[in-house]
């Protein structure tokens, strides 16, 4: 009973040691990367000209909302100059909010909580590769185009859904009841 004990106790001892080995071998592999790591898939991945060419992007679009909001409405020059100077504000506080400087870090927990070291530097290695340089040129143009087509597909839809806007009248809605509160009786 002793042999059977003896290679029980090596056969439990030796399948406790490989899922050790198999544990500690899974911790390797999911590894968190470095912020050298990420840095140098930041850079490769041009993170910082991305972020800088969508600032101007979204204070245009800011612009037109602006420009839409204020359509139809008399504005006498000092509101008009007020209004400017607010939207020139919003630009700057916007600008200094989204600077390399300001989302760096941010960058780098994200990236840190969404890939392993092995994730970054196989993305790095893609980035770095002509492929992934070729990608990266031909993306600008991609959105453009894809925005195109968006817009070309969805004017019907558009109309559409404004029609059936028109043909909705909206109905009262009942104010819900309200019930009045008693009053407490004094004793």
């Amino acid at each position: 009973m002793t042999k059977l004990s003896n290679r029980m106790r090596l056969l439990l001892s030796s399948a406790l040691l490989a899922c050790c080995c198999l544990v500690l071998a899974g911790t390797t592999l999911a590894a968190e990367p470095t912020d050298a790591d990420i840095d140098k898939l930041l850079q490769a991945s041009r993170a910082e000209s991305v972020l800088n060419a969508i600032v101007p992007q979204m204070e245009t679009m800011q612009r037109q909302q602006f420009d839409q909001m204020m359509a139809g409405k008399e504005l006498t020059p000092e509101q008009r100059a007020e209004a400017d100077r607010l939207l020139a504000r919003t630009n700057e506080i916007m600008r200094k909010a989204l600077s390399w400087q300001e989302m760096r870090p941010l960058y780098i927990d994200v990236y840190k909580k969404t890939f392993t070291r092995e994730d970054v530097r196989a993305i790095t290695k893609f980035y770095e590769s002509s492929a992934g340089r070729s990608l990266l040129d031909k993306t600008p143009a991609l959105m453009q185009n894809l925005m195109g087509a968006i817009q070309v597909k969805m004017a019907p839809v558009m109309e559409q859904l404004q029609a059936e806007m028109k043909n909705v009248t909206p109905e009262p809605v009942p104010a819900p009841p309200v019930t009045p509160t008693k009053k407490k009786k004094k004793r």
